[in-house]
């Protein structure tokens, strides 16, 4: 067994991510079970449980298959991380293009934070290999908005990240307070602030982690407003 859980009868898997590996040609099994049923099962049970969870054992359980049943779809733990990734990409709604493009970031940004706060673990993933077709269409919808806002060159790919770290960071900020299992834990939070107002008056006074003041989805926007608000090199 590997320290992820899947343990290949057929050795270690190549290093290079699946989205960089061609598939291999070797017959499938005459089973309903697909590639695609596999995704959708991961993703079902990363939704309930989390990442370290996922095991090759418990994803055939819920598909009623046998563990080496999977192999034949799927290598590894990391190359269902990956594809399990890119499905819920593909909830993210891609705006119509040709509008005006500061609202077609705000859209796509706003849907983009809603997916990951609907499936938790996925926001802590976001460091592996974004090379799927469903991660990569709405990363090309972004850069084509900005390019259209006049960002070009390095400025272009500062903006594209800035903004990109800021979705990732907020939602996995949030879905950790969430999966505290403690809701009170940001109005203790805020309490713990309050009440030593001496040694933190900026942050007592500007409402930090005051949900009564400003809530999660309000700073968000905000703080895509501002990001957006960078003069770009085309004025």
């Amino acid at each position: 067994m590997s320290a992820t859980g899947f343990s290949d009868p057929r050795g270690p898997r190549p290093a290079r991510t699946v989205w960089l590996r061609a598939e291999p040609d070797r017959p499938r099994r005459a089973t309903p079970l697909t590639r695609q049923r596999i995704v959708e099962a991961a993703v079902a049970l990363l939704d309930e449980q989390r990442d370290e969870d996922l095991t090759m054992r418990r994803l055939a359980q819920r598909l009623a298959v046998t563990p080496t049943a999977l192999y034949w779809h799927v290598s590894a733990k990391e190359d269902l991380l990956d594809l399990a990734l890119d499905q819920i990409f593909g909830e993210v709604r891609v705006p119509d293009a040709g509008g005006n493009w500061r609202d077609e970031i705000r859209e796509l940004t706003r849907a983009w934070r809603a997916v990951m706060l609907r499936h938790p673990w996925a926001p802590g993933l976001i460091g592996r290999p974004m090379l799927g077709p469903n991660v990569l269409a709405r990363t090309e919808a972004l850069q084509s908005a900005l390019v259209r806002g006049g960002f070009t060159g390095v400025q272009l790919a500062v903006v594209t990240r800035t903004l990109a770290n800021y979705v990732i960071g907020a939602a996995l900020t949030e879905s950790t307070w969430r999966r505290s299992q403690d809701p009170g834990a940001r109005a203790e939070a805020r309490r713990h602030i309050a009440a030593n107002r001496d040694a933190y008056p900026t942050l007592t006074a500007s409402g930090h982690l005051d949900d009564d003041r400003w809530n999660d989805d309000d700073l968000f926007v905000r703080g895509i407003d501002a990001i957006l608000a960078i003069p770009s090199s085309g004025g």
